[in-house]
């Protein structure tokens, strides 16, 4: 039994007439997403690597935002997640976003412990 993908993006923003429109729509929006991600790796922006939200730098949050938008728009468009039924959806999409936010969390606070233990002088500070 044949099953008809939808054929729009961006909660049907862009519609497309074929599957073919369709890959080239999400692979030039996940081309952009990455050259925003290397741009701002090359440039650094001042202002985004010196402000620090929540113990880490603006441009890391940045990355790690960007970079699960990628995965998002993936598994969504690519692996044909968005023709599932709702619960299953949930289950796939959801359950990754607390795991990485878990694992963020983890990595945050004990950089920030190591960070301090090197700091006031436990461990010699020379890499």
């Amino acid at each position: 039994m044949a099953h008809e993908h939808k054929l729009e993006i961006f909660r049907g923003l862009l519609k497309f007439k074929s599957n073919t429109q369709k890959i080239w729509g999400v692979l030039i929006f996940l081309s952009l997403v990455t050259a925003i991600e290397v741009v701002l790796g090359i440039i650094k922006p001042a202002f985004l690597v010196q402000t620090s939200f929540l113990g880490m730098k603006l441009l890391n949050w940045i990355f790690i935002i960007l970079t699960l938008v990628k995965a998002y728009y993936i598994a969504w468009d690519f692996m044909h997640l968005r023709d599932e039924k709702s619960s299953l959806r949930r289950a796939i999409v959801w359950t990754p976003i607390f795991l990485v936010s878990y694992l963020v969390f983890i990595l945050l606070f004990e950089a920030v412990y190591i960070y301090d233990i090197f700091k006031n002088g436990f461990f010699a500070w020379d890499f």
